[in-house]
């Protein structure tokens, strides 16, 4: 279920004079569609990953609706959400005409899972560079206002373009669309660049790293840990370009990579104060 905004929302902190503090685990997990390591769709894994993590909040990318044959013509979103008992929303960045007529159109992006109420979501879709040679899948940043008892939080979901003239575009509209935010603000997702890279200079400026901030600049999150000996097939973690980012109001506890062949990306793990 996406969710729909059923009345304004003011900006809410708790009662005068009181302060409200609310943790919450987050994360962050590009499932590949539930494409394991093992070259297995299995969405049931993925959703025992995220099921045992614990996490109230989840930023997924990679997700499959009605896409194709590769995942049933699942609306994982849907399914993943039914499983957990958590609202979702999600955020089509490809969209494909059915395959037959009548039925649901062929969708791939970003969705949201949450233990709270969903109240309001919207997909922004990136202004695509001059150039699609590099990186030709559509991008987008999925918004979600979510009702932390009273307490709004704003949670923005993503997955960067592969080229740097993408990247740099997709970097600066996220700031020009997460400034507007009028709530305490988390960012989840693929960003497809190192912590080092200058593309991500501007945005450390207005966002922090979680990891960083905790002195795990080299968690690696990609490629998944696996190993084959049928197949000689080996991978390790070499690169970390999945992030959990939070503005100023939000304190960093915890953070954690969790060890998981069930897609090519590892997923992350932050336990926050807001």
């Amino acid at each position: 279920m996406i969710g729909h905004m059923t009345q304004p929302v003011t900006r809410t902190f708790g009662s005068a004079g009181s302060t409200q503090v609310r943790k919450l685990r987050v994360m962050s997990f590009n499932i590949a569609h539930g494409l394991g390591m093992d070259g297995k769709v299995d969405l049931r894994r993925t959703a025992e990953v995220i099921r045992n993590s614990g996490a109230d909040i989840i930023g997924l990318q990679e997700v499959d609706n009605h896409f194709s044959e590769r995942s049933g013509f699942e609306n994982q979103a849907a399914v993943l959400a039914k499983w957990l008992e958590m609202d979702y929303s999600y955020g089509p960045n490809l969209i494909e005409p059915p395959v037959q007529p009548g039925q649901p159109e062929r969708q791939y992006g970003n969705a949201l899972l949450s233990r709270f109420p969903v109240k309001y979501s919207k997909n922004h879709a990136y202004t695509s560079p001059s150039s699609l040679i590099e990186d030709p899948e559509p991008r987008g940043l999925l918004e979600s206002i979510i009702d932390l008892d009273g307490t709004f939080l704003s949670f923005f979901n993503t997955h960067l373009s592969l080229g740097e003239e993408g990247q740099r575009e997709n970097l600066k509209q996220l700031l020009e669309i997460t400034d507007a935010s009028l709530f305490p603000t988390i960012i989840t997702g693929d960003f497809n660049l190192s912590p080092e890279h200058l593309q991500l200079k501007d945005f450390r400026k207005t966002y922090t790293d979680t990891f960083g901030s905790m002195g795990m600049g080299i968690a690696y999150t990609f490629p998944a840990r696996y190993e084959d000996a049928s197949s000689a097939v080996c991978t390790e973690p070499a690169s970390r370009i999945d992030y959990i980012f939070t503005d100023q109001t939000t304190t960093i506890e915890r953070t954690e990579v969790l060890d998981t062949p069930v897609a090519d990306h590892l997923p992350i793990i932050a336990d926050l104060l807001i």
